[in-house]
């Protein structure tokens, strides 16, 4: 897309934009990260403080909570690189550098309060956790797509992928302060969808195929924006054999639920670019459905509850 092309998208989306703000702005509810944090169970760790170094002992949390709530932490940590892809993306001005600049604030919490539970109840290692961020905040993180229309089309699944990551770490960890937190960061989460998901469907309206295309190209190539985490693929499997995220969650709970709010599959008045681009959506819904059950049925003489892992 070239930048004339990019401006004309950002000029004819602006309006859906600020309506969608003032939408978000309305039932958006601020919350206070500190209030979610069991301080009084904390103690100081080894070092100037001269506490208790940590040992895996200390940790009630089941191991594949441990191993999803290092990636979703991390995830969330790497919100420098996603804030600065927007801004380059969309500007800074205008609604979309309003709904930035807001997103980003929202989003802020998540890590901070994510950080202080993790390390309240000595969930995991911090010292491991540290130079896992600093390895994986200094690689950095760019979009593989460059037009404005995939930036729209990825944020519209990530959210969603990410609202339910957060949402069944929670169900599954044990800890009623934890199951809090995660629902109340999977509740940011879902309204930054409902966002996305209204623009792109202005978007598809406007846009057709330009948006059809950048949609298949998203979903038939996504990827977990933590999955550059060093010793990603490894926690990736064990969250999924514990049914935290995997192929049966990312297509009944992401993929299909998108499907149907877009009316991508009954989108009409499609140009062959279009058209060609709903029929990939199809056969990639098709072949993820196959994916899932041969999972399922591999896997289930050993453990008839959990599936394999989801390839990012």
């Amino acid at each position: 897309m070239t930048p004339a092309a990019a401006e004309s998208v950002l000029r004819e989306l602006e309006p859906s934009v600020e309506r969608l703000l003032e939408r978000h702005l309305a039932v958006a509810h601020d919350w206070l990260p500190h209030q979610f944090v069991p301080w009084s169970g904390a103690r100081d760790f080894d070092g100037p403080l001269e506490g208790a170094a940590w040992q895996p002992e200390q940790s009630s949390l089941p191991p594949a909570v441990q191993d999803s709530l290092v990636i979703n932490l991390l995830t969330e940590d790497n919100l420098p690189s996603y804030h600065f892809d927007i801004s380059v993306r969309l500007g800074r001005d205008g609604a979309w550098g309003t709904w930035n600049h807001r997103w980003t604030a929202e989003e802020d919490r998540h890590s901070s309060a994510l950080r202080a539970f993790i390390h309240a109840r000595r969930a995991v290692d911090p010292v491991t956790l540290e130079h896992l961020r600093m390895q994986h905040v200094a690689a950095g993180w760019t979009l593989r797509w460059s037009t404005v229309l995939h930036g729209l089309a990825y944020a519209t699944v990530q959210e969603l992928a990410t609202r339910q990551a957060h949402r069944n770490t929670g169900a599954l960890c044990g800890d009623r302060v934890g199951e809090m937190l995660m629902a109340r960061i999977a509740t940011d989460e879902n309204l930054h969808m409902l966002f996305y998901r209204g623009v792109f469907a202005e978007a598809l309206q406007v846009f057709p195929d330009d948006a059809m295309t950048a949609l298949a190209d998203v979903l038939c190539g996504f990827r977990m924006p933590g999955a550059g985490i060093p010793g990603f693929q490894t926690r990736a499997a064990r969250i999924a054999e514990a049914g935290i995220y995997n192929l049966d969650v990312h297509r009944e709970h992401v993929v299909l639920p998108l499907l149907r709010a877009l009316s991508v599959m009954r989108a009409t008045g499609l140009g062959p670019a279009g058209r060609k681009a709903q029929d990939r959506i199809g056969l990639y819904e098709k072949r993820l459905e196959t994916r899932a059950a041969r999972a399922r049925a591999l896997y289930a003489p050993r453990n008839p509850d959990k599936a394999l892992p989801l390839s990012p």
